[in-house]
C-alpha cells in the first residue's frame, strides 16, 4: 500500500507526465533545447554581463543583460530557474531578455548550487543573497521584480519571507513585484517522492522551507508587493491546488496577490514561452514593470 501511494505522489509531482504536447521526457528535452537556444540569441545580440559574483561561493554567480541605452533606472527582472532544485542552471536562463530589454527591462538570471552539490538551505540562501546584492548595486532601479519557475517559484517564494536580518549585511531589498509561475509552496509530500533522492530533505528540512509556513513575513518584509501567482492548464493539479492555496493566505493577509491560470500551456511551455513578445504572460509582465 505504501509504495502505491508513493508512486501516486511521483506521478503527482512529476510535471512532464502531465503535458498534453509530448512525451514526458521530450517534454523536458524540448524545454531545455528552446530556453538554451533563446539565451544564446540573447547573449549574441544583447549587451551582457556574464558570471557576476554575488557572492564568495563557487557558485554565487549571475548574468545581467541590459537594454539598449540602458538607464540607470530601468526596472529589474530577476529571474530564478527552475529543474526541481537539481538541473538547469543560469546558462538557459536568458530565455526572456529580448522581449523584455525591448521594453527597456533589465533582465538577470541567478545561478545557484543545485542539488547534490547544494542543500535545499544552501540554495534559499543564495538567492537570498543575490536579490539583496542586485537592490545594492542598483539602487536608482525603478522597481526590482523576482520571477522564477517550478523549483524557482519556490525559491522566489522564499525570497519574499525572509528574515533580511540574517542575510549579508541586513539590507532589505525593495521588492516591488513577484510573478511565482509553477512553484511549490510546501515541499513537505516531496520528502518522500524521487525529487528528494538528491535533495536529501529530512522534514524538517521541508518545513523550513515551505513557504506556506512563512506567509505571514512576506506581509512584514514587502507589504507594497504585488505577486502574481501562475500556472499552466496542463500544470498537475497538485500544482494547481498548492498555487491557488498560496494565493488564497497571502489574499487573507491583506497582500496584492492574484492567481492565474494560463490555458493551454503546460510546466515548460508556460515559462519558455516568456521568449515570445506576443506570449500573455510576457506582455503582462511588461505591462506591471513599466507602467507602475
Amino acid at each position: 500500500m505504501a509504495a502505491i501511494e508513493e508512486e501516486d505522489l511521483d506521478y503527482q509531482y512529476s510535471p512532464s507526465r502531465w503535458s498534453h504536447r509530448l512525451e514526458a521526457e521530450a517534454a523536458v528535452q524540448d524545454h531545455v533545447q528552446v530556453t538554451q537556444n533563446a539565451t544564446d540569441k540573447s547573449r549574441a545580440e544583447l549587451q551582457c554581463e556574464l558570471d557576476v559574483p554575488y557572492g564568495d561561493k563557487e557558485g554565487d554567480k549571475l548574468d545581467i543583460y541590459k537594454p539598449d541605452n540602458c538607464r540607470s533606472d530601468a526596472p529589474i527582472f530577476v529571474y530564478i530557474h527552475g529543474g526541481y532544485w537539481q538541473f538547469l542552471s543560469k546558462d538557459q536562463s536568458g530565455f526572456m531578455a529580448l522581449p523584455l530589454t525591448a521594453a527597456g527591462v533589465m533582465v538577470v538570471a541567478v545561478d545557484y548550487d543545485i542539488a547534490p552539490k547544494g542543500t535545499i538551505d544552501v540554495m534559499v540562501d543564495q538567492v537570498r543573497r543575490a536579490v539583496s546584492f542586485l537592490s545594492e548595486k542598483f539602487p536608482s532601479s525603478r522597481g526590482l521584480y523576482i520571477c522564477g519557475h517550478s523549483a524557482g517559484g519556490h525559491l522566489c517564494a522564499m525570497v519574499l519571507s525572509s528574515d533580511w536580518s540574517k542575510v549579508r549585511d541586513g539590507h532589505v531589498p525593495v521588492i516591488k513585484g513577484a510573478f511565482l509561475v509553477s512553484g511549490v509552496y510546501d515541499v513537505t509530500p516531496l520528502v518522500k517522492t524521487y525529487v528528494n533522492e538528491p535533495l536529501k530533505m529530512t522534514e524538517e528540512d521541508a518545513q523550513r522551507n515551505s513557504p506556506c509556513q512563512f506567509s505571514n513575513a512576506v506581509v512584514k518584509n514587502h507589504p507594497k508587493c504585488k505577486v502574481l501567482v501562475v500556472f499552466g492548464e496542463h500544470d498537475p493539479p497538485t500544482f494547481h491546488r498548492q498555487s491557488k492555496e498560496y494565493t488564497e493566505q497571502l489574499k487573507g493577509l491583506g497582500m496584492d496577490v492574484s492567481c492565474l491560470e494560463i490555458p493551454d500551456t503546460d510546466h515548460f511551455n508556460v515559462i519558455h514561452d516568456l521568449s515570445q513578445e506576443q506570449y500573455q504572460l510576457t506582455k503582462m509582465i511588461i505591462k506591471e514593470m513599466t507602467t507602475s
